[in-house]
């Protein structure tokens, strides 16, 4: 088994600050402050025996870095303790999490529903690539809980939901849609990206199964891929365990140790980013060139209500509408000098994007309009930047729109 998963460290009871600079460290003999980096494809057995024995599992050593590694132990612990998991597995990109938590444990004959308001490729897997192996799949409109519960047949395995949404940030309610899975014997995977592990935690709520793109806020500063599944021991050995050491989406243990270093700011970074997008937020709402404005952390998001009930804070997202449809946001982003344009999020620095042609361009232009994905629409991650040169920013921008 990985290193992810033994017995909870001492460090396990601390607040989540602590946890993300203690726990999972590992020290040599050398003392070292910083956690090492074990840049090594394999190891050496003292005797055919110990490695016999490492085969078999009966000695906790390791083997081959594709199946566990020191440093990628140690960002798998400090994952597993931050979110509260009982065990969990770093895998090499956000989308190798979620097809990885998705198909393991599944078979041909199986069935998933799935919200249908999700980032692009995760609405691929579900939708175009699941039914290629014949695992049939249903997507719902999330915030509709009688659809869920329509969509579930006797042979449905899993739920699938994003909470807050991409890119249109609407709140799912995690709790509710877990208590319908569970009763149709189905478990429930949340993809927590936007909320991050700060201000949201799904297996609290009812979830079985966390996954995340480490890619975004968890690194943050836009250097390395990664990603994570969480969930409960069982979960693990039984789906994850056997499938990841034979197909390999293992990370690199270079990318395990850049994403270690980030968990240690993680807090520090969302807190902030999330203070400066609910001002940016506020300012934005009522310009005149904005035509609708989505923020958690405001009292006029649709599912306010919900947001206090199961989110600790809001989001570092800004979704916004720009009158003029594409030519409209197109003039906006280009004349952006500070926010730049990209697909990525999370990042210390503010990026924006047009979903409808890049994360979301895949779609049908009706699935779109039915996801609220406009040709105007924007979504914005706030980065580390002071917020009064953001917005001054943004309002320049708006204004030749």
């Amino acid at each position: 088994m990985s290193e992810s998963t033994k017995p909870v460290s001492p460090t396990a009871h601390y607040r989540p600050e602590t946890r993300l600079v203690h726990s999972g460290t590992l020290r040599s003999e050398f003392g070292e402050t910083s956690e090492a980096l074990f840049l090594t494809q394999g190891y050496v057995y003292d005797t055919a025996e110990q490695c016999e024995a490492r085969f078999k599992g009966e000695d906790p050593g390791y083997i081959y870095s594709r199946y566990s590694n020191p440093t990628i132990g140690m960002f798998e612990r400090r994952m597993i303790e931050l979110e509260g998991a009982e065990a969990g597995r770093s895998t090499a990109t956000g989308m190798a999490a979620v097809t990885t938590a998705v198909l393991a444990p599944l078979k041909a004959g199986d069935h998933v529903v799935a919200a249908k308001a999700m980032f692009g490729s995760c609405r691929y897997v579900i939708e175009d690539l699941l039914p290629r192996y014949g695992i049939a799949s249903t997507l719902v409109d999330g915030l509709d809980l009688d659809q869920w519960r329509k969509a579930v047949r006797p042979n449905t395995k899993t739920f699938f939901l994003e909470s807050p949404t991409n890119p249109t940030l609407d709140v799912l309610d995690i709790g509710a849609i877990a208590e319908i899975a569970h009763q149709g014997g189905a478990r429930l995977i949340v993809d927590n990206v936007f909320a991050t592990p700060i201000w949201q935690s799904p297996l609290t709520l009812g979830a079985d199964v966390v996954v995340y793109s480490a890619t975004k806020h968890i690194d943050g500063q836009g250097r390395c891929l990664g990603g994570m599944i969480l969930g409960t021991e069982a979960f693990v050995a039984e789906h994850l365990h056997n499938f990841m050491r034979q197909t390999g989406p293992s990370i690199s243990p270079f990318n395990a140790w850049v994403l270690l270093k980030g968990l240690e700011t993680l807090g520090v970074r969302v807190r902030a980013q999330t203070e400066s997008a609910a001002v940016i937020a506020d300012a934005l709402a009522q310009h005149p060139k904005i035509s609708r404005l989505v923020y958690p952390g405001r009292a006029d998001h649709p599912q306010a209500a919900l947001v206090k009930k199961q989110m600790r804070g809001g989001s570092t997202l800004v979704g916004f509408e720009v009158k003029g449809g594409k030519a409209g946001a197109f003039r906006a982003l280009n004349a952006l000098k500070i926010a730049r344009i990209s697909n990525n999020l999370g990042d210390a620095k503010s990026l924006v994007t047009h979903p409808a042609t890049t994360t979301h361009q895949r779609l049908a232009p009706e699935a779109r309009a039915e996801l609220g994905i406009s040709e105007g629409f924007i979504r914005l991650s706030v980065g580390l930047e002071h917020r009064d040169d953001l917005i001054e920013d943004l309002h320049q921008a708006l204004d030749k729109a």
